[in-house]
């Protein structure tokens, strides 16, 4: 069984995309699912997936931050990209009230429009979300009897906020956020109630490099890579006092739950 990472930006122009997945091959980190940001991204994304190993899927969807991009067009290229085998989420999609770069209300129609996209699809959501955590709840609670559930990506809320996506029927998307002794505070103290059925690992890389990782700048440029995710699995069995191997089993078993990958069998044979 390999480690899956739920979240890499593979197509980042940072990345030797081939060196980044030798590395995370060598890791144990073979399965992973790239995120499609915009319609461009999630279509690079779907690419990758197609030219690279069987172990990898990825996400259709269009972020916050591109809200003001969102028109009937790119809903129809969402539609059409969520056809593709491989893609098997919506999103990355939410809201985002700390930059607004895009209004609040066109954040709010572009989540809502992908919201009801997922529901029409009987795909799970790929969920982002920042200083927004009310709005985003109550599209959520609109949209729940039909959606098949998701993730929040890149959580890095209080135990209150996890709680609350948790009796979403949602997943924890746990990142090296986890390893900051700082700003992770908050977080480091919710996942010791995260329960391993709703626990899913992620790098959101080549961001969120985890505090603590030895330096590898002369391989990596500095970046985070799908290889560090052990990494972060070490901290968080630290954590939470357990055993490692728990968490790889139950995060790699919650992602082939979740993204329906054991229905699928092998989707590049497609």
């Amino acid at each position: 069984m390999s480690w899956f990472d739920i979240g890499v930006n593979l197509g980042n122009e940072r990345f030797d995309v081939e060196a980044v997945l030798a590395r995370s091959n060598a890791a144990g980190v073979s399965s992973m699912m790239l995120t499609g940001t915009s319609v461009a991204e999630s279509q690079k994304a779907l690419e990758l997936c197609r030219q690279y190993p069987p172990t990898l899927y990825s996400t259709a969807g269009v972020h916050p931050h591109y809200a003001s991009e969102f028109n009937q067009q790119a809903y129809a290229a969402l539609f059409a990209l969520c056809q593709a085998p491989q893609v098997v989420a919506v999103g990355e999609c939410g809201l985002d009230f700390n930059r607004n770069f895009s209004t609040p209300q066109q954040q709010l129609h572009a989540f809502e429009q992908q919201l009801q996209l997922a529901c029409e699809l009987k795909l799970p959501v790929f969920l982002h979300e920042r200083d927004a955590f009310d709005e985003q709840v109550r599209l959520l609670k609109k949209y729940r009897a039909k959606l098949v559930g998701g993730v929040a990506h890149c959580f890095t809320g209080n135990i209150t906020q996890m709680q609350t996506y948790l009796e979403l029927d949602l997943y924890i998307g746990i990142t090296g956020w986890v390893c900051d002794l700082t700003r992770g505070l908050a977080l480091r103290e919710a996942v010791k109630s995260l329960p391993l059925n709703r626990l899913m690992l992620e790098t959101d890389a080549p961001y969120l490099r985890p505090k603590g990782l030895a330096n590898h700048r002369k391989l990596d440029n500095g970046n985070n890579e799908p290889a560090y995710l052990p990494y972060i699995a070490e901290q968080l069995a630290a954590i939470c006092e357990i055993d490692i191997q728990l968490i790889k089993q139950h995060s790699y078993a919650n992602s082939q739950a979740l993204f329906g990958l054991r229905k699928q069998g092998n989707l590049h044979a497609n």
